[in-house]
């Protein structure tokens, strides 16, 4: 067990050997610490109650059929909130394969995709559809939160990379990551209701 291990990671390890060695109570009591944190930061990430709910279930059963792999180098907390992590990324990179945008956002692998906003060298007709293209592009963006919306506003538009954001923002750069990541995702369902109003619309 790691020593500079806090006393919340100190009985979390003891909890976690009791779960290994069959001890039923142990993941009841695990379950019982983390639930509402790792619930919390779930609907953080996907924005559905319910959804947020499978995926806490989900973490936890992912988190003790791999109970064994476990290692205390670092707390049992870090390594839930890790896998919690993955688990929502990859519901909301699932979420995308079927969205398919002239303005998407994202690849097939849920990937950032860069795309370019300034238009050089295009002809008449190629510009024209550029300009349209990033004017819709602009009024989604104003739909965001004002922070999403300045993040985007510097990263896409501006050109800035995330290190820069980060300083200009004064925020660390896994949040800046993070919150670009939420408002890509945001873009996206705003995209997709559009797209939805437009077919009820015939």
């Amino acid at each position: 067990m790691n020593p500079n291990f806090s006393p919340n990671a100190k009985n979390d390890f003891l909890v976690v050997s009791r779960a290994k060695d069959g001890d039923q109570k142990a993941y009841a009591e695990l379950m019982q610490r983390y639930k509402d944190s790792i619930y919390f930061m779930a609907l953080k990430m996907v924005n559905n109650k319910d959804d947020a709910m499978d995926l806490t279930v989900e973490t936890f059963g992912k988190a003790f059929e791999n109970l064994e792999k476990y290692k205390p180098d670092f707390a049992f907390s870090t390594w839930l909130f890790r896998i919690a992590t993955n688990n929502c990324i990859d519901f909301i990179r699932k979420k995308r394969l079927n969205v398919v945008s002239l303005n998407s956002l994202t690849d097939q692998e849920g990937e950032e995709r860069q795309f370019e906003v300034r238009s050089e060298s295009l002809n008449p007709e190629e510009s024209s559809i550029k300009k349209q293209e990033n004017e819709k592009l602009k009024n989604i963006v104003e739909q965001l939160p004002a922070r999403y919306r300045t993040l985007i506003t510097l990263r896409y538009f501006e050109e800035q990379s995330y290190e820069e954001i980060a300083q200009q923002l004064d925020l660390p750069l896994g949040t800046v990551k993070a919150q670009l990541f939420r408002a890509r995702d945001l873009m996206s369902n705003i995209m997709k209701r559009k797209k939805s109003n437009l077919r009820s619309d015939f």
